[in-house]
């Protein structure tokens, strides 16, 4: 898999546990918000694998981009289809109520938190300038088919305010994963799932524990051992 990357859109850690853990099966229609460089979507079509088809949406041009390079220099054009939007804004080429799956990766930080970058580019990724918990959640909604899958990662911090936007758009949380980077350190990351329409029962995974005595953890090293090689391209 060959991923174009760039300083304002690239990935990291947080992009591999995302995908891993919304696990798409392969009759799947599945979508990526805010997805930057599409590394998320590109890694579940890896290898021939993943849904039968996946979307990513970015508001950035550039990404849209790096996106479509990527896809090109993949050779996954025919089952990867980025689309340049305002995921605020429903638009045609998304078939609306189809979807068995979506993912996001959204802006960490609420509006008006943290040290705001001066780039603009980096802004829009990682504060909610452009749009927020509760416009992502609104947009899967529209996006989902009953029964389908929201998974999303975040902070720690705002775990109440990923359950609290879902339920509001009748996406039913049904199972946490907090991250960890050591058994003895607190979880800097959480991903969450919910489904669309469902009843409330929420389960709590095993932490995902990222490093153990000898460097990377068994889980870790077969999950990135999963995903094969992915070469970046400037």
């Amino acid at each position: 898999m060959r991923v174009c990357v760039s300083d304002a859109h690239t990935f990291g850690t947080d992009s591999f546990l995302l995908s891993h853990f919304a696990a798409p099966r392969r009759h799947d229609l599945a979508c990526d918000l805010c997805s930057g460089c599409g590394i998320i979507p590109l890694l579940w079509l890896r290898g021939g694998g993943g849904p039968r088809h996946a979307y990513a949406v970015d508001i950035q041009e550039e990404a849209w981009a790096q996106m479509a390079r990527s896809a090109a220099l993949s050779g996954v054009e025919e089952r990867f289809t980025p689309i340049h939007a305002d995921l605020r804004i429903p638009d045609k080429r998304l078939p609306q109520g189809q979807f068995h799956l979506v993912t996001c990766n959204p802006p960490y930080k609420a509006a008006n938190t943290g040290l705001i970058s001066r780039d603009e580019a980096a802004r829009i990724a990682r504060h909610e300038t452009l749009c927020t918990l509760e416009d992502v959640c609104a947009a899967a909604r529209k996006l989902l088919r009953f029964g389908g899958r929201l998974c999303i990662s975040q902070l720690p911090e705002r775990l109440v305010d990923v359950l609290s936007a879902m339920r509001a758009a009748d996406i039913e949380p049904k199972r946490i994963r907090f991250v960890q980077n050591r058994a003895d350190t607190a979880p800097w990351l959480i991903l969450v799932e919910g489904k669309r329409g469902a009843r409330p029962f929420l389960k709590v995974d095993p932490p995902l524990i990222l490093r153990d005595g000898q460097g990377a953890s068994e889980e870790m090293r077969h999950i990135y051992g999963l995903y094969g090689h992915v070469e970046t391209i400037q």
